[in-house]
């Protein structure tokens, strides 16, 4: 499984972005997939997960402001709204196959998946 990120970018407070993360070289038909991000000096930390059937999570962080979603091309989604300067991190994908854990995680944990994107950046500037 590969996943590749898209959409990264600087911003201004308040503005918005569009993060995309395309799944190829899949091998099962459904995947739980999840938006993580790692600010300066800090770990990496959960966003928003989706299940298989379309059911979501999000850390209280940015609830009310960030929609994942995804659509029949295994292609995941972010959007960004009433972004913020803490919100400037790379932001990563993750995926791990249904078959795998049988029931989507409802937490956002970093254990819970096992392919990962290589990052794409968004800044965001006060």
């Amino acid at each position: 499984e590969q996943l590749v990120e898209s959409g990264g970018g600087s911003v201004q407070a308040g503005g918005s972005l569009r993060l995309s993360c395309k799944l190829s070289r899949y091998r099962y038909s459904r995947y739980c997939m999840a938006w993580f991000r790692q600010g300066p000096g800090k770990e990496r930390e959960g966003v928003a997960n989706i299940n298989s059937d379309g059911r979501t999570s999000y850390s209280d962080s940015v609830k009310g402001r960030f929609t994942i979603s995804k659509d029949d091309t295994k292609t995941l989604y972010l959007q960004m709204d009433s972004l913020k300067p803490e919100d400037t991190a790379m932001y990563f994908c993750a995926a791990v196959p249904t078959a795998a854990v049988v029931v989507c995680p409802s937490r956002i944990a970093e254990s819970d998946y096992q392919y990962w994107g290589q990052g794409t950046q968004v800044t965001v500037s006060s």
